[in-house]
């Protein structure tokens, strides 16, 4: 995450309601690259950015290359019906299988698909950030 990008998500959280802080951690969390990862798809969040941009996932049914795309409640992540895809997603489904999948995500390892529950709220978030810091840094 380039510094760019990362003040344009802070000014995001700005605009929106509720706590700026948890509010920038719900929008990094709910990346498709940091979502593909976190449902065990990529064993890395580089390697779930390089997978999005290449075309192997689709969100509710259509194609996303974007990996800064911000998924919803409700939204559906599937990997594409191509062999290459598939036989990426199972190599790395095999590697990330000890590591637990979050409460706010839902995961068909069998139908390589997974789906946002819910927006995660604070407490399920993994980063150990004091985000009250950085919104301080950004609000100048």
């Amino acid at each position: 995450l380039l510094e760019r990008q990362f003040r344009r998500i802070f000014q995001r959280a700005l605009r929106k309601r509720g706590v700026t802080g948890e509010t920038l951690l719900q929008l990094l969390e709910t990346r498709l690259d940091n979502v593909v990862y976190r449902l065990g798809f990529a064993n890395t969040r580089s390697a779930a950015r390089q997978f999005v941009s290449h075309g192997h996932v689709l969100v509710n049914g259509r194609g996303v290359n974007v990996a800064s795309y911000n998924v919803k409640a409700g939204d559906e992540i599937t990997i594409k019906d191509k062999p290459k895809s598939r036989q990426l997603v199972l190599r790395n489904l095999d590697l990330t299988q000890i590591v637990p999948v979050p409460d706010w995500l839902t995961v068909d390892r069998d139908g390589l698909s997974g789906k946002v529950a819910r927006i995660p709220s604070r407490e399920e978030m993994q980063p150990i950030v004091n985000e009250q810091l950085v919104v301080e840094l950004y609000s100048r």
